[in-house]
């Protein structure tokens, strides 16, 4: 399973979905997460539904995309492309934060869509 975050820093999440210009991937590897790579998604559109097909495309490696803000437009496109979308509950959580808690999920009781990301990640 791989998760994208939507993050200025590489260290928190906290960009909007449609305005971030470099998502951090993350793959749960051997029963923990790992860094993979930065995924670029700087490039300037001014149409707002090729901006969002541009930020979905630079993100599809992931099976799940975690950000601070995402419109209703957007998280429709994303879901469309198989991608779960998630919105941290904090304004500028840690990714490591975030990672122990899927991590403390995945161990204990995935909810179902968790259960179903999980599976076809497989």
């Amino acid at each position: 399973m791989k998760i994208a975050f939507a993050s200025t820093d590489g260290v928190h999440i906290n960009e909007h979905f449609g305005w971030c210009k470099e998502f951090y991937l993350y793959e749960l590897k051997d029963g923990k997460f790992e860094f993979v790579e930065i995924l670029d998604s700087s490039k300037e559109l001014q149409d707002e539904i090729d901006k969002l097909t541009y930020k979905i495309e630079s993100i599809q490696k992931a099976n799940i995309v975690c950000v601070a803000q995402i419109g209703p437009k957007a998280s429709t496109m994303v879901k469309s492309a198989n991608i779960y979308p998630l919105k941290s509950v904090n304004e500028n959580e840690p990714i490591e934060k975030f990672l122990e808690i899927l991590q403390n999920l995945i161990n204990t009781n995935p909810p179902l869509w968790l259960k179903a990301i999980l599976a076809k990640a497989v």
